[in-house]
């Protein structure tokens, strides 16, 4: 929103979410039914095309969105090395309104302005003629009117909305308040409207100019420079737009900066900022929190993925079945590609920081046919983030297997076992005597075990082999505290992979069920309450923190992961994996120390 909102500020259909795009309902149906019931002769071409070229828009915008930040996750040709927050995210998420508003008034079009719908293909004169008028009058027309825009007036109540955004997106270019993208219309439709006028308009003038427009604004916003250094060479005029965000009043022009060199506007570190940004060095990486795919939708609430999505903490959303064939598709893809994929980058103090996902999903992971690939993948992560100069490689897998095979590995591998106990311990009461630990038994459990039996609380485990295997494990003085309950009296229930909902029922009223996975509960037992998955808020300090992790709120960060940071930040200097585990209290005082906060969410069964 502008400092000062003007009049139409707000695009008329604001208030109906995704339902927006019902708009085009009676639209689609009418040109469906034009379609069905005119003869071959008399068929409207246009009409034909208005929707397919609104879906290859959504598309292209989608696809600029991911190539922009996987750019900015791993490149090091970032123009504006500042943080992205929520706030943008939640700011640019209507950035398909435009899409919308154009796709209406082509409909309309096609019915008001005699010739349009039978427009050809292809029309040699009106091309030359869009782009003529594109290079004189509608060029020298944006210049100043952008340029008006930065007075004081207008931009406290338009143009502030969209320099918000000072670390640019694709998508930010598109972002402005309904009356401006209206005038922006209006100056666009200059050669359309002309063109149609004279009877030379073509589908490929008409359409190929809102494809020009789109890829000229979604790259003149990139945060990244893409222009090869010989076509800058050749042709000088040729500049990044995302400078313009960071000093205002410089570099007006649209596509073509001749007026901002006529009228002396253009910024002279332009140039300099570009040979910069192709020479920047690659930046050492300290930290590399290496994670993977969950669920079949988990890849669209990804950071490359769809950003609105990505800020939100993960939910299965009905209208994403219909992606279901292409879910299907990029399972395939990702079963023959056989790198990690880095999709964030965060600072926070000293540290560098990187997500790199493995394009696998847990179902793959269970399955076990593709252990030996996965593991592969996994290791040869693990040797270039150690050739990356990074200091500790997080992973949510023990990374026992890495270490033997790499004994001259440098970097450490932390599995995050010790943070995650703390968490749970501080979630648990003091005034708790026992506690009844269902699912798997895991390194986890028996960590929790240990700590749990030292503090004086027993622990009632399910299933009598679990029960063996754990006793097994623990000291001998510390045995007793393990033990077999007859009946689930127990108020809190230690929950781990493979907890049965079945089991879950037999819990007493008020029970709270707490997740040591890292994968929330689903609700069975009403009248029971049901805890986030081990996690803490991070601090405010910590940069580019605009994506949720996996079912976490915002700036809420899994246990497993805050661990790594926390071993790079102390610079502890041995893994964390297979049987090791880090002094659980000494790491817990570490993570505070450096601001990250206990975080706990419960709700009630529904």
């Amino acid at each position: 929103m502008a400092s000062q909102p003007g009049p139409l500020t707000q695009w008329p259909w604001q208030k109906l979410g995704n339902m927006k795009y019902l708009l085009l309902a009676p639209w689609l149906a009418h040109s469906t039914r034009n379609f069905m019931v005119r003869k071959a002769g008399e068929r409207a071409t246009l009409d034909l095309f208005i929707f397919p070229i609104f879906l290859l828009r959504l598309l292209l915008a989608q696809l600029w969105i991911t190539v922009s930040r996987l750019k900015t996750a791993n490149g090091k040709q970032r123009i504006v090395d500042k943080s992205l927050e929520f706030e943008q995210v939640d700011r640019e998420r209507n950035w398909d309104d435009q899409i919308i508003l154009t796709a209406l008034l082509y409909y309309m079009a096609n019915v008001l302005i005699p010739g349009v719908p039978q427009a050809p293909l292809w029309d040699s004169k009106g091309v030359l003629v869009v782009i003529a008028l594109h290079t004189g009058p509608v060029e020298f027309l944006y210049y100043w009117f952008h340029r008006a825009l930065h007075h004081h007036y207008l931009y406290s109540r338009y143009h502030s909305h969209h320099h918000a955004s000072i670390v640019t997106e694709p998508i930010t270019s598109v972002v402005h308040p309904f009356a401006e993208e209206l005038v922006y219309f209006l100056l666009f439709a200059i050669p359309l409207v002309t063109t149609a006028l004279t009877g030379i308009v073509s589908l490929a003038a008409g359409f190929g100019y809102l494809i020009y427009i789109d890829f000229m604004n979604y790259m003149g916003h990139c945060n990244f420079e893409m222009v090869p250094k010989w076509l800058f060479n050749a042709f000088p005029p040729l500049k990044f737009h995302s400078l313009h965000h960071t000093k205002f009043r410089t570099n007006y022009s649209l596509f073509m900066p001749i007026y901002d060199y006529i009228y002396g506007t253009m910024d002279e570190s332009s140039e300099e900022l570009y040979e910069k940004s192709l020479t920047k060095k690659e930046e050492i990486v300290d930290v590399v929190h290496l994670t993977h795919l969950t669920t079949l939708q988990s890849m669209y609430h990804s950071r490359i993925a769809f950003a609105s999505l990505a800020s939100k903490p993960y939910s299965n959303k009905c209208y994403l079945w219909i992606l279901f064939p292409f879910s299907y598709a990029l399972v395939f893809v990702a079963s023959i590609f056989g790198t990690t994929v880095a999709v964030e980058r965060n600072k926070f103090k000293k540290l560098q920081m990187e997500t790199w996902v493995v394009p696998r999903f847990t179902f793959q992971y269970l399955s076990g046919i593709e252990k030996e690939k996965i593991n592969d993948m996994i290791e040869n992560s693990i040797l270039e983030a150690d050739k990356m100069g990074a200091k500790d490689d997080e992973l949510n897998e023990y990374g026992k297997l890495y270490v033997k095979r790499n004994p001259m590995l440098k970097a450490k591998i932390v599995d995050g076992t010790s943070l995650a106990t703390a968490v749970l311990l501080n979630r648990i009461p003091e005034e708790t005597e026992s506690v009844l630990l269902v699912g798997r038994v895991s390194k986890l459990a028996l960590s929790l075990c240990l700590s749990l039996s030292h503090k004086g609380i027993k622990v009632e485990v399910a299933q009598k082999e679990k029960y063996k295997i754990l006793k097994q494990k623990m000291p001998p003085e510390l045995q007793s505290y393990l033990v077999l309950p007859q009946c689930y009296e127990s108020k809190i229930w230690l929950c781990g992979n493979g907890t049965h909902e079945k089991e879950m029922k037999k819990a007493r009223e008020g029970t709270h069920f707490i997740p040591i996975s890292q994968f929330p509960l689903k609700t069975a037992s009403g009248d029971c309450f049901y805890h986030c998955t081990l996690a803490m808020l991070a601090p405010k300090a910590y940069e580019n923190l605009h994506t949720c992790e996996n079912w976490l709120p915002r700036r809420a960060m899994s246990a497993w992961r805050v661990a790594g940071i926390v071993h790079a930040l102390e610079g502890w200097d041995t893994h964390e994996c297979g049987d090791m585990v880090t002094n659980v209290d000494r790491v817990w005082r570490a993570a505070l120390a450096h601001g990250f906060l206990p975080f706990d969410a419960t709700s009630p069964a529904s």
